[in-house]
């Protein structure tokens, strides 16, 4: 009996580093074609809600690939069903389709110099966030995993989204519309995996983090009405920018005063003040715009407790009014991996990356709408490194700049961690309908 367990546990052992080899031998023979994605994604780059030419590009590889296919969802997105045949979960892998309004100025063959209109004036378009990667990345992975069919136990959803940057003014968009219109569900989705590409890490390695990993944003806009003078004159005055400075200053207290900062983190970060137009008139009305960043749900309903008190208490020790609208035009929640989920995957990670390459990371107060799915299924969402081992972090660019640059080469890690995660969380869950 003892040699029999022995037997089938070196079975298993020895079935697991064939697939890993399998795993390996695949992602290095499909890389130059994901470089390719990449490259073409790169030069012609487009806009949230805009990614016409992008989706038509996915859809026609994906379909060719012979998944059951689905446009159009949440305007542009595409998504694309592998079933195995076999009883199993349903695994979600996600990618962003979206470009930036930024100039690029990293000179590369294949260099982005596309325009498109955005809030009517004509903009240059770039991939400024890595998301071309992203796409390239998870369809090197649909191909593995298509290939290695007979190896999976359930279905895998290929989720491309627009807009995660956010829609336009006056639009809907990215991963809160998708799941609204059913992303989730015809099959239901049991877990979902994604990843971001980071500028700042080394290539190579994967940084994770269990629970709140980035915050959520919620933002702002008050609106301050006071009572017009002459400059000369402010006792005639209801002076909202007087106002206004002391509701900056004040809201800063919420997060010094109020939060638990030993245990929670918070920001209140004013973006747009507006007001007045001549140097003595005191205008009637200010308005300020701004964001919150919190990175759990006790922080996050103090700051919706504590905004209106401070903002209607300074304006009425001031004898002005005041508006506050939050959230102002759309919101994102807490990008939350789920613990259970992390701590089972994280074997994955590691005998993926490499066990020094797998970084337990902190917190981040950006924020992700990868986070909306995460509301729905337990989710993970990890960041691989894209910045070149002879660049040192202090000079590696910030993402949203001119002068954003991740290497091709961390691209194969992603493809790898997406892949494994697949097959790893099917073999674990086999069981699953």
């Amino acid at each position: 009996m003892y040699r029999r367990l022995l037997s089938l546990a070196l079975f298993g052992a020895a079935s697991s580093l064939y697939a890993q080899s399998t795993v390996e031998q695949q992602v290095e023979n499909i890389q130059p074609q994901v470089i390719e994605w990449r490259h073409h994604f790169h030069e012609f780059p487009e806009l949230s809600n805009r990614e016409f030419e992008t989706a038509k590009y996915i859809s026609k590889y994906l379909k060719s690939l012979g998944l059951a296919v689905t446009t159009g969802v949440a305007k542009t997105g595409v998504v694309a069903v592998l079933d195995s045949g076999k009883p199993g979960p349903v695994v979600a892998l996600r990618a962003d389709m979206d470009g930036l309004p930024v100039p690029e100025e990293v000179d590369l063959p294949w260099k982005s110099t596309q325009t498109a209109e955005y809030n009517g004036k004509t903009v240059p378009v770039m991939h400024a966030c890595g998301h071309d990667t992203h796409m390239a990345m998870l369809m090197g992975a649909a191909k593995i995993l298509t290939d290695m069919k007979g190896d999976l136990r359930g279905k895998v959803k290929f989720i491309f989204q627009p807009a995660e940057e956010g829609a336009p003014p006056g639009e809907k968009g990215g991963a809160e519309v998708m799941v609204q219109q059913g992303v989730l569900k015809n099959p239901d989705v049991d877990v979902i995996f994604g990843l971001h590409i980071n500028a700042n890490t080394d290539i190579g390695k994967v940084r994770y983090n269990p629970g709140g990993s980035m915050a959520a944003v919620d933002p702002f806009k008050i609106v301050i009405q006071g009572k017009q003078a002459h400059g000369a004159y402010p006792w005639k005055s209801v002076d909202p920018i007087v106002t206004a400075a002391q509701m900056v200053m004040a809201l800063q207290t919420i997060v010094s005063r109020e939060v638990k900062v030993i245990d929670d983190a918070a920001v209140v970060s004013i973006g747009s003040i507006h007001g007045g137009n001549h140097s003595n008139i005191i205008p009637n009305e200010v308005e300020l715009v701004g964001t919150i960043r919190t990175l759990n749900k006790d922080a996050r309903e103090l700051m919706y407790e504590a905004m209106p008190r401070k903002v209607k208490g300074i304006a009425d020790s001031m004898g002005a009014e005041a508006e506050l609208t939050l959230p102002l035009d759309y919101s994102y929640p807490i990008t939350y991996n789920d613990p259970e989920l992390t701590a089972t995957m994280l074997p994955t990670l590691e005998r993926t990356a490499g066990k020094d390459n797998t970084l337990l990371s902190k917190p981040v107060t950006g924020a992700e709408d990868f986070s909306f799915y995460q509301e729905q299924v337990p989710g993970l969402f990890l960041w691989v490194g894209g910045k070149p081992l002879d660049v040192s972090e202090k000079d590696s660019p910030a993402h949203h700049t001119p002068e954003f640059y991740v290497d091709d080469k961390g691209m194969q890690l992603g493809v790898s961690l997406l892949t494994n995660l697949t097959l790893d969380y099917m073999k674990q869950n086999q069981g699953a309908d």
